[in-house]
């Protein structure tokens, strides 16, 4: 059997889709613990993401194992690899959402999840620092693995009560951050323009401390302390920066990689809630359902253009 040549872009960006509205759930999520909003709409949205992430892995597995080398193949690819890393990012939020359902086997399958991305991310640094990859070919997404992914493997952690494993993976994304991220940086203020199906991927910009946020809030439980709040500080010039990037993103036509917008939008969502919830700002329950309605209506207008574009056809 001849190695397969990579798939690429293609099939590893449809887990965008999961990764979305797994997101968005957890955004609801924290509006039902602070806003007592009802559950159906984040069961709903785990439910879709659970299934969805289903077929997509069965798909992906069983084509894979038709063509010798595919996975590995797809790590190598030099603008698509880093979102090998949305496979087990999906499990790890279903997992440690479905936890408090099925307490034992809940956390196995997430600390499972983590080690899978834990391996993904190994073998994308090991690839990266061997020269695997030009400096040109670096795009935002590669913060995707190892500074959002771990992150979101602490929050992870947190929900399984393993408290000193969620900071040793907090500690993991901050370092990353600031190594991978000055290396992104470089490129893009010195490399020229991003391909246009990279630059989605600037919103890896915004997940990078919305995930932070949240875990370090779920890590530590209580007043807003310094920490917190420089990450919250990071937070919103990050949340500035996508509305200064709005004219380049109208500039894009859509496909399905604009699903890589959707989970930065749930994550940042999701942590506004709970930070207003810690705060006694005046009308912060209308500010928090205000930004969660317009999160879920960004993310259900995507859907619907998926949808509508999938019935039209290629053109």
């Amino acid at each position: 059997m001849p190695p397969a040549a990579p798939s690429g872009m293609p099939a590893l960006s449809r887990f965008g889709v999961p990764l979305g509205l797994a997101g968005l759930g957890g955004g609801w999520s924290a509006a039902r613990s602070t806003l007592g909003s009802p559950a159906w709409p984040e069961e709903i949205l785990y439910g879709a993401a659970g299934s969805l992430w289903l077929i997509m892995t069965a798909v992906y597995v069983f084509r894979g194992l038709r063509r010798k080398g595919a996975f590995r193949a797809d790590l190598r690819h030099e603008l698509a690899g880093p979102f090998a890393s949305f496979i087990p990012l999906v499990g790890i939020l279903l997992s440690a959402h479905y936890s408090q359902y099925l307490p034992p086997w809940g956390a196995w399958l997430c600390m499972a999840f983590i080690a899978a991305l834990a391996l993904v991310a190994a073998q994308l640094l090991a690839h990266w620092v061997t020269g695997g990859v030009s400096m040109q070919s670096i795009h935002p997404g590669y913060l995707l693995p190892v500074v959002a992914g771990s992150f979101v493997a602490s929050i992870g952690f947190s929900s399984i009560h393993a408290h000193d494993a969620a900071i040793a993976a907090f500690g993991i994304g901050a370092f990353f951050w600031l190594v991978v991220g000055t290396v992104v940086t470089v490129r893009l203020m010195t490399g020229g323009e991003l391909p246009a199906a990279a630059k989605t991927g600037l919103s890896a910009y915004l997940a990078a401390p919305a995930t932070a946020n949240i875990a370090w809030m779920v890590s530590h439980p209580g007043p807003l302390g310094a920490v917190q709040l420089g990450l919250t500080g990071v937070l919103l010039i990050m949340v500035l920066l996508q509305v200064m990037l709005l004219p380049e993103y109208r500039k894009l036509p859509f496909t399905q990689m604009f699903w890589v917008f959707t989970f930065p939008v749930g994550a940042t969502t999701n942590y506004a809630i709970r930070w207003l919830a810690a705060t006694d700002l005046p009308g912060r329950e209308i500010y928090a359902w205000t930004v969660l309605g317009l999160a879920t209506a960004f993310t259900l207008a995507v859907a619907a253009r998926t949808a509508t574009t999938a019935i039209a056809g290629p053109k």
